[in-house]
């Protein structure tokens, strides 16, 4: 008997909630948008959360950013979907935030608003030639053999050179060079994009260089990531003896990090091994260190296309325990190429109502709460609003750390509801967002439409032996979407 009443008292506790539910809108469907959903759902039992993204589909960088031969790490999509598809969950795409709708009137419609749109764009270098043609952002060139519809005709030249430099030694540089590398027989069984495959079967490049500004101890790759290059059939790999020299500072950054060790121990056995036949085809990839860009060349031949680039050679300098930093030395030698990729660090773009720190490129927050400038006082919050992921904490970890950081801003969410700082309004949420968009006319792709996509997806890639065959124009997807 206690225990029905139990039950019955539950019931209507839930009951009365739902009639005045916590209102969530979370701006962006990549990892962080995804996770934050998650946690949201499961921490509070009156959440109606809304997920919007620009694009028509879901999943940011994990669908255009991770690479067509690493199909383990896009397993987490089936948790996304899951989440999708949860009763107090929406996911609304073809919506875009300033445009199709205000930050102001988000925050109107709802209780809760957190943005987790990632980081859109790119740090720029700023030497004189970065316009030429040529030059291209490492994230353009990953989006273009993903099939992300903005990149679809980028169209880079992989035919004028058999050289391509990539500025950075990260883990996007790595995964850059391995698809320019990497035989396309392998690749054509991935769900690289078919205008990507078709470009990289008639590529001329065969040899690869990344720079680095500073040395092998320093290469800011993952162990994993430079094993799978390094194991490339048939791949030359050339690395200065003398850059492999070490020094009692970079020793002791190799005693107290163990990841920077194995990158080390990794890069100078593979300076020592060489192919044990001769290839047909053979590709070369070669580690450039101690080297900073200082200017893009143009071509004699190709007016406004890049042909080089200067580099300035550098040196270590410490700057505390641990650290050491690249300085130039007034030295300098050029390295020609057809096409040059800037893995140098992505940045996130500010919002019309957004406080944003515009050094850091990120929005000002503490534990995902939102402050109103970026003077750093804690007492300056907008009420509401939170943020999660790279537009949060800067664009760096892998997919997992996009977990704990929905995981902190979730729980300052829940203090601020436990606190009073939040409550249940009558806010209209979904339906006021919905009919918002109507009026301006914005035809929005909800999940059951995205699902259609995938469908189509897959029976066009099993066609060819693919996982799927992705659709990169915004206007097949509308149309598969909508038919």
């Amino acid at each position: 008997m206690a225990l029905f009443q139990a039950r019955t008292w539950l019931s209507r506790t839930f009951s009365s909630v739902a009639s005045q539910p916590l209102r969530v809108c979370v701006v962006g469907s990549g990892p962080a948008g995804f996770y934050t959903a998650e946690k949201m759902l499961k921490a509070h039992r009156e959440a109606e959360v809304d997920i919007i993204d620009r694009l028509p589909t879901p999943f940011g960088l994990v669908r255009s950013g991770v690479a067509p031969d690493h199909p383990e790490t896009k397993i987490v999509v089936n948790q996304f979907t899951r989440v999708a598809q949860h009763e107090r969950c929406s996911f609304f795409g073809n919506v875009t935030l300033g445009s199709s709708v205000t930050l102001p009137e988000l925050r109107e419609l709802y209780d809760v608003v957190v943005l987790a749109y990632g980081a859109e764009s790119d740090r720029v270098l700023g030497i004189p030639g970065e316009d030429l043609s040529g030059v291209y952002a490492a994230r353009e060139f990953v989006w273009w053999y993903n099939g992300h519809p903005n990149c679809r005709y980028l169209n880079p030249d992989l035919k004028s050179s058999d050289t391509a430099v990539i500025l950075g030694q990260g883990n996007v540089a790595l995964d850059a060079a391995r698809i320019l590398l990497r035989p396309t027989t392998e690749l054509a069984t991935t769900d690289i994009a078919s205008h990507a495959l078709e470009a990289l079967e008639d590529s001329s490049i065969r040899k690869v260089y990344l720079v680095g500004r500073r040395g092998p101890v320093q290469a800011a790759c993952t162990a994993k990531e430079l094993r799978e290059i390094l194991g490339i059939k048939d791949l030359r790999v050339h690395i200065k003896e003398t850059d492999l020299l070490t020094t009692p500072a970079d020793e002791e950054e190799m005693k107290n990090n163990r990841i920077r060790k194995r990158v080390y121990e990794l890069l100078s056995k593979a300076a020592m091994t060489r192919p044990s036949h001769h290839s047909s085809d053979p590709r070369e990839l070669h580690f450039v260190f101690f080297r900073k860009p200082d200017k893009f060349l143009e071509s004699d031949e190709r007016s406004g296309h890049v042909s080089g680039v200067r580099l300035e050679k550098t040196k270590l300098i410490g700057t505390g325990p641990g650290e050491q930093t690249a300085a130039g030395t007034g030295q300098f030698e050029e390295l020609g190429c057809g096409i040059v990729l800037k893995s140098i660090g992505y940045k996130s773009v500010p919002v019309d109502g957004l406080p944003f720190d515009h050094r850091k490129g990120v929005v000002p927050n503490i534990r995902g709460r939102v402050l109103s400038d970026t003077s750093g006082n804690p007492t300056l919050l907008e009420k509401g609003l939170y943020v999660c992921g790279w537009l949060k904490r800067g664009p760096t970890g892998i997919i997992a750390t996009n977990l704990y950081c929905a995981e902190e801003t979730v729980s300052s969410i829940s203090e601020d509801l436990k606190q009073g700082k939040l409550t249940s309004s009558s806010s209209s949420g979904r339906d006021g967002l919905l009919q918002l968009l109507d009026n301006r006319n914005v035809r929005v792709i909800p999940f059951g439409e995205w699902e259609k996509i995938d469908s189509e997806e897959r029976r066009l890639g099993n066609l060819r032996n693919k996982p799927r065959e992705k659709l990169a124009t915004l206007e097949e997807l509308r149309k598969v979407a909508t038919e």
